[in-house]
């Protein structure tokens, strides 16, 4: 079992899987989040930013679980690989920092399911930035 607890690729790969998936969960956001009703209350360039930032946000989420799924061993053994996965630790880091220092507490506190989804985000979030830095420092030279 620690065997495979301390498996680097498996742990990029699970994270790669969730990350596809993620991915395309952004497809749900315009009806959960009500954009048809919400968005023309925005000017026209912050509608569209908000539409076209979220498409891309989802296409490189998409992008980074494709590459651990399919590249783990690179992404471990090479240096092009570590250096790949120190970006994305930093990039996972400072989405687990907003998680807590730029959304606002009032949008899950006292909240069952929103409760429920800020800790599933923080949890998943640091285990990515604690996996990509985990390879990025102690990856096979």
């Amino acid at each position: 079992m620690a065997e495979f607890l301390l498996d680097i690729e498996m742990h990029l790969r699970a994270l790669g899987a969730i990350f596809v998936v993620l991915a395309f969960v952004h497809g749900i956001f315009p009806r959960r989040f009500a954009w048809a009703t919400e968005l023309p209350r925005l000017s026209l360039i912050n509608q569209q930013l908000m539409t076209v930032h979220t498409f891309f946000i989802a296409v490189v989420v998409f992008l980074i679980g494709v590459v651990c799924v399919t590249d783990a061993p690179d992404l471990v053994s090479t240096p092009l690989g570590r250096h790949v996965c120190a970006g994305l630790a930093v990039f996972w880091g400072l989405r687990l920092y907003a998680q807590h220092f730029v959304y606002s507490s009032a949008l899950w506190r006292g909240k069952t399911v929103e409760t429920a989804v800020h800790i599933a985000f923080t949890l998943l979030w640091g285990w990515a930035t604690a996996v990509f830095a985990w390879c990025a420092f102690e990856g096979t030279p």
